[in-house]
């Protein structure tokens, strides 16, 4: 198993994003007005997801480039990952709206565990 606790270990979005595809947990919540879906037509929202983890990534060689990586759990089973560009690369074309959704959405405390570890 990969530890994320080891500095060395995973460096990059793309590394947690092989680890968790690795781990069949590769559905993407996107965003949407209405809330979060995956492409199944079900739309989630804050209250039907958990944050398992969140990953913050910052470019070495561009301090401008700037990514969190929330794994995610809805009530339904289904594990993902949301992949947000902050700061200047920030993609939502309603930013505000994501940023409050996902401020929305609880975070596992110490007791919740993820099925594996990253």
């Amino acid at each position: 198993m990969i530890n994320a606790n080891t500095p060395e270990s995973m460096n990059t979005s793309s590394q947690v994003m092989e680890t968790l595809r690795q781990h069949k947990i590769d559905n993407e919540f996107r965003w949407t007005p209405d809330g979060f879906t995956v492409g199944k037509g079900k739309v989630y929202q804050p209250e039907d997801l958990l944050i398992l983890k969140a990953f913050r990534f910052e470019g070495v060689s561009d301090p401008a480039y700037m990514e969190i990586l929330y794994v995610i759990r809805a009530k339904d089973g289904v594990m993902g990952y949301s992949l947000d560009a902050y700061g200047t690369y920030s993609s939502h074309e309603d930013e505000e709206g994501y940023d409050n959704f996902i401020r929305r959405i609880p975070e596992a405390g110490h007791d919740q565990q993820m099925p594996f570890e990253l």
